[in-house]
Order: structure tokens, then sequence, then C-alpha cells
């Protein structure tokens, strides 16, 4: 029972939706409660980059499956490439609004440790675009370097 329960919360917690919107919030808050000896200051001005983050994942994430099939994250590839909506801007929406949220959870809670988390997931997410990059390439060939040519990795405007 002990190791299967211990099995459960590995698989939830490898899951980066899981730890982008719960599992780094609740730390974090934890952290600053523990840190700060329960004397919060909230900075409200990050709740706007809290929703727009997390809709922005949600929102992108569901056109994606209906327009390209395929699963959710990477595991399974999607069955064609999407290249309207937000990804007509960016090729890859729905990791910035991970970081969106990300940010507005360290701006909310005013926290230095929130954003290093914010720059480790930064660094961690362009990681696992280049190897998401290499197997697009793979599934979709020559239309999606062409793709990747027309569209910012990132930031619609910045090459």
């Amino acid at each position: 029972m002990k190791a299967r329960l211990l099995q459960a919360l590995k698989k939830w917690a490898g899951s980066t939706p899981n730890r982008s919107f719960v599992l780094f919030p609740a730390l974090l808050l934890l952290f600053e409660l523990v840190t700060r000896h329960g004397n919060l200051v909230l900075n409200f001005w990050g709740a706007p980059l809290l929703l727009w983050g997390y809709l922005q994942y949600r929102l992108t994430g569901r056109y994606r499956r209906r327009l390209g099939g395929g699963g959710p994250g990477t595991a399974i590839p999607p069955d064609h490439l999407v290249g309207t909506g937000l990804y007509r801007f960016m090729r890859n929406p729905m990791y910035l609004g991970h970081l969106i949220f990300l940010l507005g959870i360290a701006i909310l809670l005013r926290s230095w440790a929130g954003c290093t988390l914010l720059a480790v997931q930064a660094f961690w997410f362009h990681r696992r675009v280049l190897d998401d990059e290499a197997r697009l390439i793979e599934l979709f060939g020559q239309p999606y370097v062409e793709y990747a040519r027309r569209v910012p990795r990132w930031i619609p405007g910045i090459g």
C-alpha cells in the first residue's frame, strides 16, 4: 500500500503541469511562510499573470489537441502540425504559459526563491524545447523547419 502510494505520488509529481501549477506554488508558499515567520505581504500585481499563464497553457493545449491530435504533453506527439492560433506567433505557447504563471507566483509572493525557480524552469523548458524540436523535425520534416524559420521559439517579435 505504501509503495503504491509513493509510486502514485511520484507519477503525479512527474507531470509538468502538476509541478508548475500545484506543487511549486505550494512549496513556494510554504517556504515563504516559514522564512517570513508567517508574515506574508502579497503583491497582487502577480495575480493576473497567474490567470494569464494558466489559461494560456490550458486553452492552447486544448486548441493544439483539437487541431493537431496527439496527447497532453510530449509522450503522444501531434498528428498534424499546428501553425494557427497562438502557434502562429510563437512555437511554444503552452510552455510559455507555465513560465508566465511562475512569474506571477514569484511576484505575488515577492519571492526571490520564486524568481530562482522561474530561472531554473526557464532553462529546463528551453532544454525540453530543443528536444521537442528535434522530434518534430523527424515527425514533420521540411514543413516544421519552414514553420520554425517563420515563427519565433518563445516571444513574438523576437526571433
